[in-house]
């Protein structure tokens, strides 16, 4: 945790009026950086000292509060603003550009000590939050570079992107009278992938990628990612949720064989041969679509109807599906001569994209696919409270870092009000 410096003109009670400070005091007191702050000390040892790391940490968090695009508009508000640079701990003038460049550089070099930070708050916040963990999401966000395209010179400069490249992402539906709509968008930069808590709406796992890599292959690395730092999670989540980006039938198997987390992943048709429905395993009157919806035939008149969900067999790995005509009530001519009258089970490994322990045609399916949203608010937050809607980052690295710094305040803000009492308040980026 950041040493703060003895406050001379004002007490942290008068801060609680200050908006904009109170917000930074909350992470400078609650963020776990003592780890990083001694690597970083040791590593200068006898070096000048001008710039304290302390300080330049601190000035550092607070440009990602603030919502400087820039290093060169941090400079400016601390020339400006006496009272945050004694909340920093700026004793002489503010740092030139240029120690922040090595100040970033050296934070990039210990990567490690920063992820360190943000892994330590998702544990803590693991224990003050019931269920925490419990439903997760997963998406991507694209994030443009600040750089306008590929440059023809692909050697580094320290000013041109040799990192980033271009992405596309395609939306697709139908509009009420059935016409088929499409939207592309396309970008040059990078992917934020994230997974978050769906409830508290709070980062657990996050990755930064070029634009062009799937979400798919990103979500497989995070989950790599976590069975290998964070087990724990990954055991006490019930749910992921995620578009049809994540539509993959490994994601899909390793998810709950492996970790009995019930994937709730939207599907994409890949049926071609242009059929609405197939007949399901060796049942004459039974059909089903590419979505997992089963529906029985009556064999005396053919009429179609969609069967009732019966719930998830754990031991047995199948889905019950219930005759409509006894579970609705309905008169059904041929109910007497149907083979299936008593319902039917249908094990998953008939098909693991579309039968999935939460049967695709429930109500609960839909509850939990619902909770999705969860990650496109946090992404919301990245792009209007920490400016990554307008930013100055090219590079890969400096994005991670930018990314990593934005997530770790967050998550900072939001143990500072569980702490201190205002837990309604964890998810507020404003003062």
């Amino acid at each position: 945790m950041a040493i703060i410096p003895q406050m001379s003109l004002f007490s942290w009670e008068d801060l609680a009026d200050l908006g904009d400070l109170e917000r930074l005091r909350l992470v400078l007191d609650y963020l776990p950086d003592e780890a990083l702050m001694r690597t970083l000390e040791k590593k200068r040892y006898k070096g000048r000292n001008e710039y304290p790391v302390r300080a330049m940490w601190n000035t550092m968090l607070a440009g990602v509060v603030f919502e400087h695009t820039s290093i060169e508009s941090l400079r400016r508000e601390l020339s400006r603003n006496g009272q945050l640079r004694e909340l920093c701990g700026l004793t002489v003038i503010v740092p030139p550009a240029y120690v922040y460049t090595r100040f970033l550089k050296k934070l990039r070099a210990h990567e490690s000590k920063v992820e360190a930070i943000f892994e330590t708050m998702v544990e803590q916040l693991s224990e003050l939050l019931p269920d925490f963990g419990k439903a997760l999401a997963i998406d991507g966000k694209a994030v443009d570079s600040f750089a306008k395209g590929k440059h023809k010179d692909e050697d580094p400069d320290g000013r041109r992107d040799t990192d980033a490249d271009y992405g596309k992402k395609e939306y697709k539906g139908k509009h009420k009278d059935g016409t088929i709509w499409n939207k592309v968008i396309k970008w040059f930069g990078y992917k934020i992938h994230l997974i978050v808590d769906a409830a508290y709406e709070l980062p657990v796992a996050y990755s930064v990628t070029k634009a062009s890599v799937p979400d798919i292959n990103a979500g497989h690395d995070m989950i790599n990612e976590l069975e290998k730092e964070r087990p724990w999670l990954l055991g006490q989540a019930e749910t992921l949720a995620g578009d049809r980006g994540y539509d993959d039938t490994k994601m899909l198997e390793r998810l709950w064989d492996d970790h009995q987390t019930k994937p709730v992943i939207d599907i994409r048709d890949m049926w071609k041969d242009g059929e609405d429905t197939r007949q399901l395993m060796d049942i004459e009157n039974v059909t089903h679509d590419y979505k997992g919806t089963v529906y029985c035939h009556c064999p005396m008149t053919g009429k179609e109807r969609e069967m009732a969900n019966g719930g998830f067999e754990k031991d047995r790995a199948t889905l019950k599906k219930r005759c409509p005509a006894k579970q609705y009530g309905i008169t059904c001519e041929g109910q007497a001569e149907c083979p299936i009258a008593q319902g039917i089970r249908i094990p998953l490994k008939e098909d693991r994209r579309i039968f999935t322990p939460i049967d695709r045609a429930s109500y609960t399916w839909a509850k939990a696919y619902a909770k999705r949203t969860a990650v496109e608010r946090v992404n919301s937050r990245l792009d209007v409270s920490f400016g990554f809607e307008q930013h100055t980052t090219r590079g890969q690295k400096k994005m991670k870092m930018k990314t990593r710094l934005a997530l770790c305040t967050m998550l900072a803000m939001a143990l500072g009000h569980i702490q201190e009492g205002r837990p309604e308040k964890m998810r507020s980026l404003v003062s």
